[in-house]
């Protein structure tokens, strides 16, 4: 059974840093792509960064590049994003997904396949 736990959310002030967490179990990293989405309000559930299990690399969406950092931990079965600089337009529910996928990690959520519970990320001025 494949398992994404995602955590890590709060509430900041502008300027500020967060890092979220992603435990994930259940299948093989090296053959997925794993990541970040967030979702505003009314708005549609957005790629933000994610990574590609087998080769690590990874890719941003400009909103935040520069600003955001996507890691994993193998040996913990752990994925982060490491985010600095908060900005409230960053406010949002943030979710871990995974792809089962080899041929390049997927734009659009529909293509992935198992999801965290999202952790909510405030930002205030």
């Amino acid at each position: 059974q494949v398992r994404l736990v995602d955590s890590g959310g709060d509430s900041v002030q502008t300027g500020g840093s967060l890092r979220l967490s992603c435990v994930y179990s259940g299948y093989p990293e090296s053959s997925a792509c794993i990541g970040w989405f967030r979702q505003k309000k009314e708005e549609e559930r957005e790629r933000i960064a994610v990574m590609d299990g087998g080769t690590g690399r990874a890719v941003y969406a400009d909103a935040i590049q520069d600003r955001f950092t996507i890691s994993r931990d193998t040996a913990k079965n752990t994925l982060f994003l490491q985010m600095n600089n908060l900005r409230p337009e960053d406010t949002a529910m943030y979710y871990c997904a995974l792809s089962r996928t080899s041929h390049g990690c997927p734009i659009h959520p529909n293509r992935y396949n198992y999801w965290g519970r999202g952790t909510q990320v405030t930002v205030s001025t």
